[in-house]
């Protein structure tokens, strides 16, 4: 358990605020690299990397970054290539005093301001609700139906000095090199295979293999275009190399969030440290990624995201937003011709770039894995005819095989002619029988990993810590290792450096100590040419754990990497762009995201019906009008058309309070299709699925009325009872809030095709509503009452404007005129009608007025009349008006069967490419 330092606010006698951190931040666990003081906590005895020189032998020096472990000869043990020296730990000096600050740190800490450590509490509640008002989230099991969970961000930064930033900027630039060059000889000529510098195993017999591309050559012979590398800092000050990510890592965004909001804490700080920017890195990869597409001037970059349920998919539609990029997922494209495409509402548009944030065995289930749904048919073809770049490139997935680390210095000594400046953690595959019995005797302090990760098979597993297993449980993994040597690989377990971190989670703010692992990503400027983004993510441990991950509870920090030179100030703005340049630039709308637009319209819609009809019913079912058999019939009518009641509930003349429960009892349930819990939850749905085209005003809104009503649900079930003054209140709280989602749809959100179709799927389903809920007023005559006659012009949300036109006047000619003929008033049915006319008209490119055919399948207001529809027939019936209402409910839905047929299925005459 890390040592708590008593609360900073009582040490009122040192005056500056880097004396008072210095004095009571904790120093780092024992054996472990303090970041706050730059040097080790001794140890006794003094750990050691295993497969290290015995340290007494050792005289005290400083890495030698030059060194790196021998390459194994072609054939030979593995195990010869693990016996580098390592470094000794930093002696701290004999005292019993704990050692001065960083420079960096005692900067930051002297630019806290006037309110020094008082401040630290309120600029942690400012950093959380930050993140949480900007919907920051990381979902550690993606769940349809679960919250999201926030993301986790510490309010120190990792600060790396330009010493230590140089060593790491040389070592990666280095190994993302060697890495490409080795993807291009494993699907090229082979040679190291040959040559024996990379075993078979590794590479064939890697699942992650793709034989489908061996011959290819991407374009700009470029590989990896993303590479990222996790970095730990040992006893000895120096960085090493944990591990490398290349097929879709993860994290580029995030950092800019964390970046973002970690400057707004601490501005002056990150002015005085001269901190290096990230906006011209960014910049110069895309501009690299564009000279290196194939054909398109401009070319057309998409951004591939496996949807809304991933656990990093808040990043991805960041970066698309970020880079200005169009985000996809795989229902979005397709290919013809051997040519990517993207479905969009105005055809198919030509791909020329793709950045995947998906593994590649999804990738196309044509070629790759059959089951997945998250790829493009046809992708692998596309790739092999050089029509499409995709960074990075597809079969990528051995390099992330820690084995392959122990082979890396002979490989760098192979294909460019280098020994490697930034050192791995040494590494043994169990795959070589010299280096399965070396490692053997040194489990308990080493650390087990699959040598094929993220592929399933019957030795799948986690990554596994010697130092926690028992006795027993290492003589067990002892014998899976003999018997499955090649699937297992042994890392040294390396005591990671540790930050501060500000804690609040054990009463008062104090500094505590963090393991704490570095991600930095290496990224392609142009053809066999890359640069390392100066920042990272900083991944840190929990309190009691020694992996640090996201996916087990860790939380990130910012990494502000320092220059003695001038700090780069580039950003993405482009004013010197022409309007012309705009135009062709404007962002297309996918078919998907227009789907998701349409469909977010109809159940925000849907959940105001179902709010407004539920409290209208259980305001009339206790009130003096319930004696009313008409209305208490169609109030039970409408409530089974809208599924607000199962169909088995005796209806409300039958046993009103048995209606009346079992309707309060339905509505949280997110199960039943038309609850007002199930319309919320598939509004917040559709809303994921398009998240990068709402303000993050609208999505919040969005998410706390699904989990308000929600949340008052559960309550009362918890209770064994919803009662109807909890209901209403309950749905009071839900109108408003779908009041606060309707006016940022309708004010908030550009009039392109997407914002259309949102507006034409709210039409669509007031349209449909409002005409059966009248139809069926007229049918059982509950309208013919005066209770009937009210409850109907409250369901059209217009009562005030009735008594103010009609005064104390109740006749259908009035009923019609308003509900039905009135062109000004929102929820009429000629406003609506009218209204999706037109919508529809502009969505398929007509000019003002102009209306297209589909238009047509809709009933045209003007031919309407009030004497035509008020004309009586027999028994007091209203033939034209009932069959008026009849056609307007049919037509609404029609015209939606026809609207995804045309824009969203893409079918008949809408397979066109444009722009090719």
């Amino acid at each position: 358990m890390e040592p708590l330092n008593e609360s900073l606010f009582d040490a009122q006698a040192l005056e500056f605020p880097a004396a008072l951190a210095s004095a009571l931040a904790p120093a780092a666990l024992p054996g472990h690299f303090d970041e706050l003081r730059g040097q080790a906590t001794p140890a006794a005895p003094a750990r050691q990397i295993a497969g290290a020189a015995p340290m007494a032998a050792m005289p005290p020096m400083l890495y030698d970054a030059a060194a790196e472990r021998p390459a194994p000869a072609p054939g030979g043990s593995q195990a010869q290539s693990q016996t580098q020296t390592q470094t000794q730990v930093l002696q701290p000096p004999p005292s019993n005093e704990k050692p001065p600050l960083t420079p960096a740190w005692n900067a930051f800490f002297d630019q806290l301001g006037p309110g020094g450590f008082n401040d630290l509490p309120r600029r942690a509640v400012n950093l959380e609700r930050q993140i949480r008002d900007n919907g920051v989230t990381y979902n550690v099991y993606a769940d349809a139906n679960g919250p999201q969970r926030p993301w986790s961000l510490d309010l120190f930064p990792l600060i790396v000095s330009p010493e230590s930033w140089s060593q790491i900027e040389t070592g990666v630039l280095q190994r993302v090199r060697v890495l490409d060059r080795v993807m291009a000889d494993v699907y090229g000529p082979q040679q190291l295979l040959a040559e024996g510098l990379l075993p078979d195993a590794l590479v064939r017999g890697h699942p992650g293999y793709l034989r489908a591309l061996h011959g290819v050559k991407p374009p700009g012979d470029t590989w990896l275009h993303i590479a990222a590398f996790d970095l730990a800092r040992g006893p000895d000050g120096n960085w090493w190399v944990v591990s490398q990510r290349t097929q879709a890592p993860s994290g580029l965004g995030y950092l800019l969030e964390n970046r973002l909001a970690i400057t707004r804490q601490f501005p002056q700080a990150f002015e005085a440290l001269q901190v290096q920017r990230l906006a011209a890195t960014y910049s110069a990869m895309m501009d690299g990624l564009q000279h290196m597409c194939p054909a398109g001037a401009p070319p057309h970059i998409a951004l591939l995201t496996p949807g809304p349920y991933n656990e990093t998919y808040f990043e991805h539609a960041y970066l698309a937003r970020y880079l200005g990029l169009t985000l996809v997922e795989g229902s979005d494209l397709t290919v013809r011709d051997q040519r990517l495409y993207l479905k969009t509402l105005q055809g198919l548009r030509p791909v020329h770039g793709l950045i995947k944030r998906l593994d590649d065995q999804f990738l196309d289930p044509l070629e790759l894995r059959p089951d997945s749904t998250l790829g493009v048919p046809g992708l692998l073809q596309a790739i092999r005819a050089g029509n499409v770049l995709v960074a990075n490139m597809p079969g990528s997935a051995f390099l992330e095989s820690p084995a392959l680390l122990g082979f890396l210095p002979g490989l760098a000594r192979r294909l460019i002619g280098e020994k490697l400046k930034l050192p791995a953690l040494p590494t043994w595959w169990c795959g070589e029988r010299a280096a399965l019995e070396a490692v053997l005797p040194q489990l308990g302090d080493c650390a087990i990993k699959p040598t094929y990760p993220g592929f399933d098979g019957q030795t799948s597993f986690d990554a596994v810590l010697g130092s926690q297993l028992s006795r027993r449980q290492l003589d067990e993994w002892a014998g899976r290792i003999v018997r499955g040597g090649e699937a297992h690989t042994v890392q040294s377990q390396l005591p990671l450096s540790q930050m501060p971190t500000w804690a609040n989670d054990m009463g008062p703010g104090h500094i505590a100590p963090r393991a704490v692992l570095l991600r930095v990503f290496a990224v392609s400027d142009g053809a066999q040419s890359w640069r390392v983004l100066p920042g990272g993510l900083a991944r840190l441990a929990g309190r009691d754990a020694q992996i640090a991950s996201m996916q087990r509870g860790g939380s990130s920090a910012d990494v502000w990497v320092q220059t003695h030179g001038e700090v780069d100030r580039t950003t993405l703005l482009q004013p010197h762009a022409t309007p012309a340049s705009l135009a062709r630039h404007r962002a297309p709308v996918t078919s998907r995201a227009a789907e998701n637009m349409f469909w977010l319209g109809r159940y925000t819609e849907r959940a105001e019906n179902a709010v407004r009809l539920a409290r209208l019913t259980l305001n009339l079912l206790g009130s003096e009008d319930q004696s009313s058999r008409p209305l208490l019939d169609w109030l039970h009518r409408m409530a089974l058309r809208n599924a607000l009641v199962p169909a088995e509930v005796p209806s409300a003349p039958q046993s009103r309070r048995v209606f009346e429960r079992a309707l309060i009892a339905e509505l949280g349930d997110v199960e039943r299709g038309g609850s007002v819990g199930f319309s919320l939850r598939c509004i917040r749905q559709a809303a994921a699925a398009v998240r990068e085209r709402l303000s993050q005003d609208n999505w919040n809104q969005i998410v706390r009325a699904e989990a308000e009503f929600l949340r008052r649900a559960a309550e009362q079930a918890d209770e064994g009872t919803f009662a109807t003054g909890a209901a209403l209140r309950a749905l009071e709280s839900a109108s408003t809030a779908l009041a606060a989602m309707t006016g940022a749809q309708t004010d908030r959100m550009t009039r392109d095709d997407a914002w259309r179709l949102l507006s034409i799927g709210r039409h669509i389903e007031r349209l449909g509503f409002l005409s059966n809920a009248l139809e069926t007023g007229f049918e059982n005559g509950a309208v013919h009452e005066v209770s009937g006659f009210e409850a109907m012009v409250a369901l059209f949300d217009s009562t005030i404007t009735f008594h103010a036109r009609y005064q104390q006047r109740r006749d259908v000619a009035t009923l019609v005129d308003l509900l039905v003929l009135d062109a000004e008033n929102p929820r009429s049915l000629a406003w609506v009608t009218q209204t999706l006319r037109g919508r529809i008209a502009r969505l398929a490119g007509s000019a003002p007025g102009k209306l297209t055919a589909l238009s047509y399948e809709l009933p045209d207001p003007a031919t309407w009349t009030l004497e035509h529809l008020c004309a009586a027939g027999a028994g007091a019936n209203y033939p034209a008006l009932v069959q008026l209402l009849a056609n307007c409910e049919t037509a609404a839905y029609h015209v939606s069967d026809a609207i995804g047929t045309r824009y969203f299925t893409l079918t008949s005459e809408s397979l066109r490419s444009v722009g090719a």
